[in-house]
């Protein structure tokens, strides 16, 4: 379980936090799979340090020769042996070292990969809702803090915690009165890890959040500077900037001084000890009871206390920072998780409600399908790598489905549409009707709050409709040029793709022309740091990764809205060729995406309010027209 999300201001509403509970479980899970390696490297340690433990006796037995008068050659075999010790020691302590640094590496390796995993399916509103600086702190910040945890962290403390119950032990062994004497450092230090911990584990959960926030506040600040010297905000914001770094500020002192009372408190427990065994020493030589190297080797043990035990309670600062960074990101995981389709089980069918408008101006029984639509008075192109034939698994249903980003605020009413396989839908509406959220539903991005979503996507991905592929893919308008080659880039919707499947996509979408301009082709480096491409490029990219994908269906969110007036006709050419043979939906940006739609779906508020052909609900007087009228007032309206 999680704990409720926390609220950084301004409505945000970061993602949750797992329990302590939850995140014991989960580091459980995680080392399952390795349980052979952890018990290998704990067992070579506990080797490691036993050998380790007869250095002391050793020393004892070299001062009893001396102080006995005994010839120099009997100190021959105890030096002998401690030269051996040392070598043993070495030895087993850096495979046991390095056996636990590999079972935490393998470890951290899969807590990333299964973060990566779930956070790129999270819902699209509820990352809206946190922010991207909640994200990105979880990203870089905790996942520092856990591998630095792993790498150096967790191989100190498994050798302190061994050392210090082994060195225990070996002090019975010698005397139990010398036990009884070390053990009167026990409760301070007790005292001084309860104290730290109680105080430790908020402090550093709110230092979290407080980071996650002065990252939000930064990146919303950057990336909307010239909104913000628009509306003369910059003292606004720079305010606001500075009051969250003052409360990062203030809780990294806050952790310092913390800090700097533990250690202070670790002393004393320390010259407690060492004046107790050294005392107990006294009496038992000064009695006849142990020998003057028994008790030195009890110092010693008592002295070599000192660092695993500094060792394994300054780690606690560690661990702790560890556990609430693990606690943030486990949090993630358990937040995207969703529940698996049982095998076998059929997937809940959602039936159009009654009345529901039928698909309009499809071919007659019989009558060949159209392989796509593109913008009247200009041809798709023909060059599709593979030429998709639609199957009944590419329709898709929508029965009764809502949304609501949180309470009272809902978006969806009940709404209800059918896609038939191979038709191109546009969906149409003012700003703020639900279109991108009704699309986003559909894609299987987003799950609904009510109703049932069937077909392609049915809340989920099902199994790939081409080879090796998705069954739906989503372009939204704002894409993302990945960094490396164009190539990689395009490979990244179908890795098996050959130089010429890349190039058959890109001449479908009217972009091997510039593709092949580029200063190496499809071997030019784009992305950050890299080759820029424009808007429209970018898109057609976007584009022709959809062509490899070769999804059942295509759902388009404004994917041509970042082109421009001079640049969307193209681009709307070669998102009609990308489209071609396959279902989709398309939230047109401009209306002649809906002119060349099959059926064109009109949203208000959140409802379905029309549904029919572009002529009928043209010239039907409704909501449509009057959105027609008022795009085409000043443009010579093309006619399908």
């Amino acid at each position: 379980m999680t704990t409720p999300p926390h609220t950084a201001g301004e409505g945000a509403e970061l993602l949750p936090v797992a329990t302590a509970a939850r995140t014991r479980a989960a580091l459980r899970t995680l080392v399952r799979p390795d349980r052979g390696l952890a018990l290998t490297g704990i067992g070579v340690l506990v080797a490691a340090t036993v050998v380790g433990l007869l250095v002391q006796p050793l020393l004892g037995r070299i001062v009893d020769i001396v102080a006995d008068g005994r010839p120099a050659g009997d100190l021959t075999l105890p030096v002998v042996l401690l030269i051996a010790v040392a070598a043993v020691q070495g030895v087993t302590t850096t495979l046991g070292l390095t056996r636990v640094a590999r079972l935490g590496e393998t470890v951290l390796a899969r807590l990333r990969e299964q973060f990566v995993e779930r956070a790129l399916n999270l819902p699209a509103d509820r990352l809206e809702r946190a922010g991207s600086g909640d994200l990105t702190a979880r990203v870089t910040g905790d996942v520092a803090r856990v591998t630095e945890a792993v790498r150096s962290a967790l191989p100190e403390m498994a050798r302190s915690v061994l050392a210090i119950g082994l060195t225990l032990g070996a002090l019975a062994l010698l005397d139990v009165r010398f036990l009884l004497a070390a053990l009167l450092a026990v409760p301070v230090q007790l005292l001084t890890a309860r104290w730290y911990v109680r105080r430790a584990v908020t402090l550093y959960a709110d230092q979290r959040v407080a980071n996650g926030a002065q990252q939000q506040q930064l990146l919303e600040t950057i990336g909307g500077a010239v909104t913000v010297r628009g509306h003369r905000l910059e003292e606004r914001h720079t305010e606001r900037g500075a009051d969250r770094s003052r409360k990062a500020v203030d809780l990294t002192m806050r952790s310092v001084n913390l800090v700097l009372g533990f250690y202070g408190r670790l002393h004393i427990a320390e010259y407690i000890g060492l004046a107790a065994v050294l005392i107990a020493g006294f009496w038992l030589v000064r009695d006849g009871a142990v020998s003057i190297g028994t008790a030195t080797a009890a110092a010693l043990y008592f002295h070599s206390l000192f660092g695993p035990v500094n060792a394994a309670l300054v780690l606690l600062d560690d661990a702790q920072s560890a556990a609430a960074g693990l606690a943030r990101l486990v949090g993630v995981t358990d937040l995207a998780e969703q529940p698996e389709p049982e095998p076998g089980k059929p997937e809940a069918a959602g039936r159009p409600e009654a009345g529901e408008p039928e698909p309009a101006g499809k071919p007659e029984p019989g009558e060949p399908e159209p392989a796509g639509k593109a913008t009247p008075g200009k041809a798709a192109p023909a060059s599709v790598p593979r030429q998709r034939v639609a199957s009944p698994e590419a329709a898709v249903s929508v029965h009764a489905v809502s949304h609501a980003y949180g309470p009272g605020r809902p978006v969806l009413h009940e709404v209800s549409l059918t896609l038939a396989p191979g038709e191109h839908v546009a969906l149409v509406g003012a700003s703020g009707a639900g279109k991108s959220t009704l699309a986003r539903i559909v894609a299987g991005v987003q799950q609904p709050t009510a109703g049932t979503v069937t077909g392609p996507t049915a809340g989920a991905v099902t199994a790939p409709a081409g080879p090796g592929g998705p069954s739906v893919v989503l372009v939204t308008q704002e894409v993302h040029v990945f960094t490396g080659t164009l190539a990689d880039d395009l490979r990244l919707a179908r890795p098996d793709a050959t130089d010429d499947d890349l190039r058959a996509a890109l001449a479908t979408v009217d972009a091997l022309d510039w593709a092949a301009a580029l200063p190496d082709g499809l071997a030019t480096v784009v992305g950050e740091g890299g080759h820029r491409l424009d808007a429209a490029r970018a898109q057609q990219l976007a584009l022709a990764r959809l062509v490899l994908a070769d999804p059942a269906l295509a759902v388009l969110d404004e994917a041509t809205a970042e082109a421009g007036s001079a640049g969307a006709r193209a681009l709307e050419r070669s998102a009609g060729a990308a489209l071609t043979g396959r279902t989709a939906l398309v939230v047109a940006h401009r209306l002649t995406q809906a002119v060349a739609a099959d059926r064109v779906v009109v949203l208000e508020a959140g409802r379905v309010v029309e549904s029919g052909p572009h002529e009928m609900l043209r010239d039907a007087d409704g909501p449509y027209a009057a959105l027609w009228r008022a795009w085409s007032g000043s443009r010579a309206a093309p006619h399908p």
